[in-house]
């Protein structure tokens, strides 16, 4: 049993790490920025969690304490200009932190592609690779190209470019090769680490058993999906940077992070060795095959099963900052619209409507403005409305809903978003249940916090149609409060 330390556990591949590291009987321990996004997560009370930033070393050692495997899963997506050097400073400051803390070893996975005409994204990856490699403790560098998993940023592509165009003009990047694996086969390889023996230190190249274009995915995703066959007509003038509007455009995934996907794309990604199974010895069936990987992602999803998706993880440029205290904040100007209502239903039913908000349910005013908010918050850069939801029912802080987070959840009483749309400030939007003597009361608050005079610009005047979409959310939940009412079982 090994002592393991978790950083990026509020992402895609960490969430989905930690537990089958538990289940293989080790200690783990999860390094978060945030611990409370954390707090809902079904394995969190099996689990340590230090707040620690991973570009603060005396942070960051204090984490590493004791521990015997760390895994750094830590990628910038998007994000600023200068995003490689900030990848490279965290990298720098955790190999040192391991090497004065005694790990005995380090697990990194970057990602899969040739030693030249590296994206910058892919160049990061790589020399955050070479920092541990080169470093004090042994480290283990797994190397994947495209994952293929219910959630993933990869697969969400893939999954609504096949879906929603059955004729598409495409770039180049279509026709180059690719060695997609499964999710699971990733984690298997990544928790395997966790016991293997002995001072490894090297890279190894993890891929499927399939070698693939990204056309051939397309089509063999359609047909696993039982769609008509895809007619792909390639389009050699279509840039990685006008692709990944294009992919901004068709897909629930924003085109900041699209571009670096599209990127990574343009070369061929193919393993040239399979070392890693003299350590970690494939399984008796084999790795799992690109259909295979298909159908197990669309399982997931069509049963509502999906643990983790690439929206878990912070998005970059997002505010983080939590709600001012009001009154008597004295950080400035915040502005409120307040509302409140009676319901007729119980505060059960009430909280059901609160709780499955946004996604496929929408947000019970003016369907069509808040569809020209998302586009326009896409065509700026922003997320949007197409991210959905991880479960249409239930909520965790740190899940994203459209263009919000999840910022706190108390089940039965409130729910608090934060806006991660463009905005010159800060939003939240505030719904919560409470009882009265009149009965069932049902309460909204939008905060709004500007950042200098845009901010107040944007505030007045966006007011009017706050007070169209907001003063009928209440009418609109409340009534669906009632019809749910009426369906409660034991009803007449």
């Amino acid at each position: 049993m090994a002592r393991c330390l978790v950083t990026g556990a509020t992402g895609y591949i960490g969430g989905r790490l930690v537990p089958e590291l538990l289940a293989a009987g080790h200690e783990v321990r999860c390094m978060a920025r945030s611990p409370e996004r954390l707090r809902d997560l079904p394995w969190r009370e099996r689990t340590e969690v230090v707040k620690a930033d991973a570009a603060d070393a005396s942070q960051v050692l204090a984490a590493l304490e004791d521990i015997d495997v760390a895994y750094y899963l830590i990628h910038t997506m998007g994000g600023s200009r200068h995003f490689a050097h900030q990848d490279r400073q965290a990298a720098e400051v955790f190999a040192t932190a391991a090497g004065l803390a005694g790990v005995r070893r380090i697990v990194y996975l970057g990602g899969l592609a040739p030693r030249e005409r590296l994206s910058p994204h892919l160049r990061s990856r790589a020399e955050v690779g070479e920092i541990f490699l080169r470093g004090r403790t042994p480290a283990v560098v797994l190397r994947a190209a495209v994952i293929i998993g219910s959630g993933s940023a990869s697969f969400e592509m893939l999954r609504y470019l096949t879906e929603r165009l059955p004729v598409m003009t495409t770039p180049r990047w279509v026709a180059s090769l690719t060695q997609p694996i499964a999710v699971r086969d990733v984690l298997r390889y990544l928790t395997a680490w966790a016991s293997v023996p002995g001072e490894i230190n090297r890279a190894f190249d993890i891929g499927g058993p399939d070698v693939l274009t990204y056309a051939d995915m397309m089509r063999e995703y359609a047909a696993v999906a039982g769609l008509p066959s895809r007619v792909i007509i390639p389009v050699h003038a279509l840039t990685p940077r006008l692709s990944s509007l294009w992919v901004g455009l068709v897909t629930p995934v924003p085109s900041r992070i699209a571009r670096p996907l599209v990127e990574s794309l343009r070369n061929n990604a193919v393993c040239a060795e399979h070392d890693i199974a003299a350590h970690v010895p494939d399984p008796d069936g084999g790795l799992i095959s690109f259909r295979d990987a298909v159908r197990l992602a669309l399982k997931k999803i069509k049963e509502a099963d999906v643990a983790t998706r690439w929206s878990s993880a912070s998005t970059p440029d997002a505010p983080s900052d939590p709600l001012p205290t009001d009154p008597g904040w004295a950080g400035g100007s915040l502005y409120i619209d307040r509302r409140a209502i009676r319901v007729r239903a119980s505060p059960e039913s009430l909280w059901q409507v609160i709780e499955s908000i946004g996604g496929d349910n929408g947000w019970y005013s003016l369907p069509t403005a808040w569809r020209l908010r998302g586009l326009l918050d896409r065509l700026v850069g922003g997320v949007g409305l197409r991210r959905g939801r991880r479960d249409p029912n239930r909520l965790r802080v740190g899940d994203a809903i459209d263009f919000w987070r999840v910022e706190d959840v108390i089940p039965g009483r409130l729910l608090r978003l934060r806006a991660e749309m463009r905005l010159p400030g800060l939003a939240w939007l505030e719904l919560s249940v409470s009882r009265s003597d009149a009965g069932t009361v049902y309460r909204q608050r939008a905060i709004f916090h500007p950042h200098g005079l845009a901010g107040h610009l944007y505030w007045w005047a966006v007011s009017p149609f706050h007070g169209l979409i907001f003063g009928r959310m209440p009418l609109n939940v409340a009534a669906a409060a009632a019809r749910r009412e009426v369906r409660r079982p034991g009803r007449s």
